[in-house]
């Protein structure tokens, strides 16, 4: 099979859309399958498993950190005439996703789409006038013109039904059970973090440093001496964040296994984000053993089973999110009961299980449109 991934973000921007694209191209590269990369400029020329990636004209939304690539439909559909492929995978599509489901439709290509980002709740968030409702229309296009849109949560499927989409299905996100192990908790790091005061709870966050992540609810924290925070991620929401969260330490951008060995190493996690579709954090702490503290919305809906792996709060309640996390600091049985069940509910969700359902919804689309041109690897 010939697949080629249209992806609105990728590297060097270090995101969920980025990461899922890398791991899906990692995959299908594993099965036998060729993959090629479509992506807004600055990107590599190829990944680093050797994924060739053709880089198409951009610019940086200034003060986002956000590249948004506008090639012409006419480039796009120059591309999928030389790779020829069976599928066109649509990551997170918008400006440049639009593009490549036209081109594709015009060399009558099956396109899958993957919802991902919460285009209209981010416009709302930032009071961007009007582009709410204008995401709504894009987002409406795009999804009711893709073969197949493919929701990471109940919320998401929700939502584009609500927007008229119609050609449906739920595909969630896998988890390293390595990567994020509880056998990774590192005594050395803890002493460090709780310095003289051994006996505190580590209260952590995980993730891009942004306003619409709402990290600084965290603030009702600051004056709890059982707590100690912990910032790991960065974003140009940091600089403020650490005038706001004076007490917290911050650890910047941690990858691989040093991000597996943090997040096994913390108490809690709390993920006060209300624009998640997903959010892939929550399940990367539920595999490290972590009890979760996430508002009752989106992703984490259907990731955080109330009173069993974690507990969710009302919205933009910040007293609420503050109660939860009172609740797990006061019981450390109740966070060794949570963390342990919240390993178990997801350490079978590996990348491999995953990749292997995008494969099949690939194939599926493929013998229903009946346009697949080269044998299946």
């Amino acid at each position: 099979m010939r697949v080629i991934i249209i992806a609105e973000s990728f590297l060097p921007r270090v995101n969920g859309v980025s990461g899922s694209v890398i791991r899906a191209s990692r995959h299908l590269m594993s099965q036998g399958h060729d993959v090629e990369i479509i992506a807004p400029s600055p990107s590599p020329r190829e990944t680093p498993d050797g994924v060739r990636v053709h880089s198409v004209r951009s610019f940086t939304v200034p003060g986002m950190g956000i590249d948004v690539g506008y090639p012409w439909a006419s480039t796009i559909r120059d591309i999928l005439r030389h790779v020829r492929p069976d599928v066109v995978h649509l990551a997170s599509p918008l400006v440049l996703g639009y593009q490549a489901l036209r081109a594709a439709r015009m060399e009558r290509i099956p396109t899958v789409a993957v919802f991902q980002t919460d285009i209209s709740g981010f416009a709302r968030h930032y009071r961007l006038a009007g582009l709410g409702g204008l995401s709504d229309a894009v987002l409406r296009r795009i999804h009711a013109e893709a073969d197949l849109t493919l929701v990471p949560s109940t919320a998401s499927k929700e939502y584009l039904q609500t927007l008229g989409v119609t050609r449906l299905a739920i595909w969630g996100r896998g988890v390293d059970p390595d990567q994020f192990d509880p056998r990774r908790r590192s005594p050395e790091l803890r002493t460090r973090w709780l310095s003289s005061q051994p006996d505190r709870v580590l209260v952590g966050y995980v993730g891009r440093l942004a306003p619409e992540k709402r990290v600084a609810a965290l603030r009702v924290f600051q004056t709890d001496p059982r707590v100690r925070l912990v910032i790991i991620g960065d974003g140009p929401q940091r600089a403020e964040l650490e005038q706001v969260l004076t007490g917290a330490h911050f650890t910047g951008m941690l990858r691989g296994s040093d991000l597996g060995t943090a997040m096994a190493s913390l108490d809690i996690l709390v993920a006060p984000g209300e624009r998640e579709t997903f959010c892939q954090v929550v399940q990367e702490g539920m595999a490290s053993g972590l009890p979760v503290v996430a508002p009752d919305i989106g992703g984490p809906r259907d990731l955080v089973v109330h009173g069993e792996v974690g507990l969710r709060y009302p919205p933009g309640d910040d007293e609420g999110l503050r109660a939860c996390v009172d609740a797990l600091v006061q019981s450390p049985a109740a966070r060794r009961v949570m963390g342990a069940t919240a390993r178990r509910a997801v350490r079978d969700r590996t990348w491999t299980q995953l990749g292997d359902e995008l494969i099949q919804h690939y194939r599926c689309l493929m013998t229903s449109d009946g346009t697949a041109r080269h044998s299946a690897a």
